[in-house]
């Protein structure tokens, strides 16, 4: 089985040391290339053709967000976990509707990237609760009755419920288990709530969410 292959990209050398540690203890995968900057994370990138980037906010020449759109122009099929001590809901609008798949926060520390990593690598995104809080808070609060296609697509309460848990990472028996529905029940809403926006996959969601002015971005 071919080895995943990712880019560290940190301006900081414990940083890059210690997700470089976290990466190689997983046999399956391998640190391909390590960028001190925006404009070498995606000169590298170019180059090495990663199957992840993890990309920090801030960083000399080019910040996190314009390599992540350098990035994925050169490279749509990599996919990118943003890696930062900061946190600005404006800012991790823009990183996802740049692109990203997932941002996970420094203080976190190892307890999410590898899940991370495991979920963007197979091109599904992850969230954890609080970036997922930060996304869906106007979301959630009822104001995504946005018009497409000249229908008001109103969103119910329970369809907020199951967008909530999904985003959280729960599995579709998950949220009926949380939500003491059926499996079949819990489907069913996700599929009406992406019918009723014309989307197809969470990212998807996320997207149009921002794009539409759902989420502040």
């Amino acid at each position: 089985m071919r080895r995943l292959k990712i880019l560290v990209a940190d301006d900081h050398e414990v940083m890059r040391i210690g997700v470089g540690a976290l990466i190689e203890q997983e046999p399956e995968w391998q640190v391909c290339g390590i960028a001190t900057n925006g404009q070498e994370a995606v000169d590298a990138a170019r180059k090495l053709k990663p199957d992840v980037v993890i990309l920090d906010m801030t960083m000399p020449e080019l910040d996190g967000l314009a390599a992540l759109r350098e990035i994925k122009r050169a490279l749509p099929n990599t996919e990118v976990v943003i890696f930062s001590a900061h946190h600005s809901e404006e800012v991790i609008a823009q990183l996802f509707e740049a692109g990203a798949k997932s941002y996970i926060q420094k203080s976190d520390g190892g307890r999410y990237l590898v899940a991370a990593i495991k979920s963007i690598a197979d091109h599904k995104p992850f969230f954890t609760s609080e970036i997922s809080q930060v996304l869906f808070a106007k979301f959630l609060s009822g104001s995504a009755g946005k018009k497409q296609n000249g229908q008001e697509n109103t969103v119910t309460s329970r369809e907020r419920d199951v967008v909530r848990l999904l985003a959280g990472g729960n599995s579709n028996k998950e949220v009926a288990n949380r939500l003491g529905i059926s499996i079949r029940t819990a489907e069913t809403h996700r599929a009406t709530l992406m019918r009723k926006l014309g989307l197809e996959s969470l990212a998807a969601l996320v997207r149009y969410a921002i794009r539409n002015n759902i989420i502040d971005g």
